[in-house]
């Protein structure tokens, strides 16, 4: 396995393995990708979905002792991507050191080159001088970044860590890339059908509006026999002098006639 970046001058962990520990790597990658598979999106919100990812990935991953998953955003803001639930509450703080402190990190260099990132030491890794030596005081020297990849689109990451130098050898990065695949699909289905749901909220919202507006309209059409077009304009019109929405001026004027309504039937 030699399609990753490695750290730059350090030579990359030999290991002998067994084939008993090859098996037993195996069996957690099969488990991780069963895990991967069973997550029914819609029975999840997206970050529910992304923390059992992230607890998948430590199983199938040999070597990792926490993971969490980063997202790129799809629109303009600082910092550019946003993090989720993690495995453990260290991968937070290196996640606040590398997106807002510093602005580099595996993470960061793994999702602008869409390839896997290693590092073995980070405190002497020369790619991220700054980031390196914060997560290296707090124990943590390796690091294990993959892209989640859906149609050639970089959509993040998963970002695996570990307290022992050079715990990510290639056979660990083998397996991880095997994991990466599916999981980046069931990310990118747990977006999708959220913002499904999201449009689906705001089209029932608009409705509802329109609904209440509409009626607003009827009230101003029965009180001063203008046509709906004329009523609309008058709706608008007050919307507009008093800066307040739309909506909610006739949702007022709704209130206002049932309550009316109410008092002449000797309602409370």
């Amino acid at each position: 396995m030699s399609d990753y970046d490695a750290q730059p001058g350090r030579a990359r962990p030999q290991q002998e393995l067994s084939p008993q520990q090859i098996e037993s790597d195996e069996v957690d990658l099969h488990a991780g990708l069963l895990g991967v598979a069973g997550i029914v999106a819609g029975a999840r919100t997206v970050g529910e979905t992304l923390r059992n990812i992230a607890e998948f990935a430590v199983r199938a991953i040999p070597g990792a002792d926490a993971a969490g998953v980063t997202l790129i955003k799809s629109y303009a803001r600082t910092p550019p991507v946003e993090t989720w639930p993690v495995t453990a509450s260290f991968v937070e703080e290196i996640d606040a050191i590398q997106y807002t402190d510093v602005g580099e990190g595996p993470c960061i260099t793994c999702m602008e080159s869409g390839r896997p990132v290693v590092s073995g030491s980070l405190g002497s890794d020369s790619r991220w001088p700054r980031f390196g030596g914060h997560v290296a005081r707090m124990g943590v020297h390796s690091a294990l970044a993959l892209p989640l990849i859906v149609d050639d689109d970089v959509i993040g990451a998963i970002n695996s860590y570990a307290y022992a130098r050079d715990a990510f050898a290639d056979h660990a990065v083998q397996l991880s890339c095997q994991f990466a695949g599916p999981a980046a699909v069931s990310v990118y289905n747990a977006l999708l059908l959220a913002g499904a749901w999201e449009r689906t909220e705001r089209l029932q919202r608009a409705l509802g509006s329109r609904a209440v507006i509409d009626q607003a309209v009827g009230i101003i059409r029965a009180r001063s026999g203008v046509t709906a077009e004329k009523a609309f304009e008058r709706l608008t019109q007050i919307s507009q002098d008093e800066n307040v929405k739309l909506h909610l001026v006739a949702e007022r004027m709704v209130e206002e006639a049932a309550r009316r309504a109410r008092v002449r039937r000797g309602q409370p």
